[in-house]
């Protein structure tokens, strides 16, 4: 029932939200379009007069209609909530405008979907705070189980004192062990590198005595990458190569791959040899313990980057606190394509949507969104010593918010119609694992 009405209160929030949000791009236009401030400066200076302009709309909109249960009082109302629920926007505006907008801006984001995606991303962060702050009321009940409670679930915390409780620990139906593993390297014009990450990734799953396969996608390459394939295949018979019969790009490869692998789990490792092939090992070990997913970290205790260019880095913490924060997620390295999945999770969460390098964000959320478990370990990368890096911030950067957007519409509209559907076995209980 806290679920639920927890849902409710989001669904108005949103709503909520929207209506500021109109009053946001309202404000916009006019300054924008009909006044003509139309430079970066410009551009955030109006972008901070519109959210100021609707905070106090959207605070009335909240007290009234999705936080309803709390003190009117005036004294309450100019004394705690009112300041309270300006830390929370603030909050919420300082990451928009100087975070997030100028990010977008550079990436060359039409300003009016900068807007609305501030606006949502300012809304999941504002409601949160808000939810635990302005519009928390202290328990005054002589047993004080409650230190505070949101006044939104007042009905549903208060009648039997059910505590608000951690983080649910996922429990699922025993899972087969994985017989056969399949690395799948999506490649295009990789001939500086792909020798050398193929040989290394056989030679570490060999040593580990594990039945394997090897499936490179070859994703239209016009440089020698089709023929250095030829000769890896005729050395080592675990070694297979396809050309992708998509058109040319990382998801379109990727997809190429998981609609070929042979075996019960699949690991996507790139090319340019960046992913530790011990962690390969590490991700089959803990798949083995029963979780569906295993993801990497390289931004936890025990994992580690070398050579990240400075800017990318920045890009990518941003990028992953954002996505952490719209999910409420533990896992924050999302972005990271090097991740495990049993087969039944590859086909749990098709179809998939992204042509690009947005299919390392889609994959996990839509693991995560319908209800695979999963395991953090941390991950060391390393930045390529050869070729090009395929990666484009700036073209990508609209198709990530696209497809993070997609799959957060998808876990609080869908009602579960694609979520994972247990098969009728006996429960075993197993505890999602923390990060290290």
């Amino acid at each position: 029932m806290a679920t639920q009405k927890t849902q409710q209160t989001i669904v108005k929030f949103l709503l909520g939200g929207g209506v500021a949000a109109a009053i946001n791009l309202v404000v916009m236009y006019l300054l924008i379009d009909k006044l003509g401030w139309n430079t970066p400066l410009l551009r955030n200076l109006a972008n901070a007069i519109a959210i100021e302009l609707s905070l106090v709309a959207s605070f009335f909109i909240y007290r009234i209609w999705v936080w309803p249960g709390g003190s009117w009082r005036l004294r309450d109302i100019w004394g705690r909530q009112l300041p309270l629920y300006h830390g929370s926007a603030g909050t919420a505006v300082f990451v928009r405008v100087v975070l997030l907008f100028p990010l977008l801006d550079w990436l060359r984001v039409h300003y009016g979907v900068n807007t609305i995606i501030g606006a949502l991303v300012s809304a999941v962060i504002n409601f949160v705070l808000s939810n635990r702050g302005a519009f928390t009321t202290k328990d005054l009940s002589p047993d004080r189980t409650l230190a505070s409670y949101p006044e939104s679930l007042a009905s549903v915390w208060l009648p039997d004192r059910q505590p608000l409780g951690n983080r649910a620990t996922l429990t699922q139906e025993p899972l087969p062990p994985v017989q056969t593993l399949s690395v799948v390297i999506p490649a295009h014009n990789e001939e500086a590198c792909i020798v050398q990450t193929v040989q290394a990734i056989a030679d570490q799953l060999t040593a580990a005595s594990l039945s394997y396969e090897i499936l490179v996608v070859n994703d239209n390459s016009r440089d020698r990458t089709e023929a250095l394939l030829q000769a890896l295949v005729a050395q080592n018979p675990h070694v297979r190569y396809i050309n992708n019969y998509y058109p040319n790009g990382f998801g379109f490869a990727v997809k190429c791959g998981l609609e070929n692998f042979r075996g019960d789990a699949v690991a996507i490792v790139m090319a340019d040899n960046s992913d530790s092939p011990q962690n390969i090992v590490d991700y089959y070990y803990k798949l083995q313990q029963g979780y569906h997913c295993v993801f990497g970290s390289r931004f936890i205790s025990g994992g580690r980057v070398i050579d990240y260019p400075l800017h990318k880095l920045v890009i990518n913490r941003l990028a992953n606190w954002f996505i952490q924060v719209l999910f409420g997620l533990d896992l924050n390295d999302t972005t990271n394509a090097f991740k495990m999945y049993r087969r039944e999770v590859i086909a749990g969460i098709a179809p998939l949507l992204s042509h690009h390098f947005n299919l390392t964000v889609e994959m996990p959320l839509k693991a995560i969104v319908r209800g695979y478990s999963y395991a953090i370990i941390p991950i060391t990368w390393q930045n390529r010593k050869t070729g090009i890096s395929k990666l484009k911030l700036q073209e990508m950067g609209s198709r990530y918010l696209f497809i993070v957007l997609y799959v957060f519409l998808e876990k609080h509209l869908s009602r579960g119609d694609y979520a994972r559907k247990p098969s009728p076995m006996p429960l075993l209980s197993v505890s999602q694992e923390s990060p290290q």
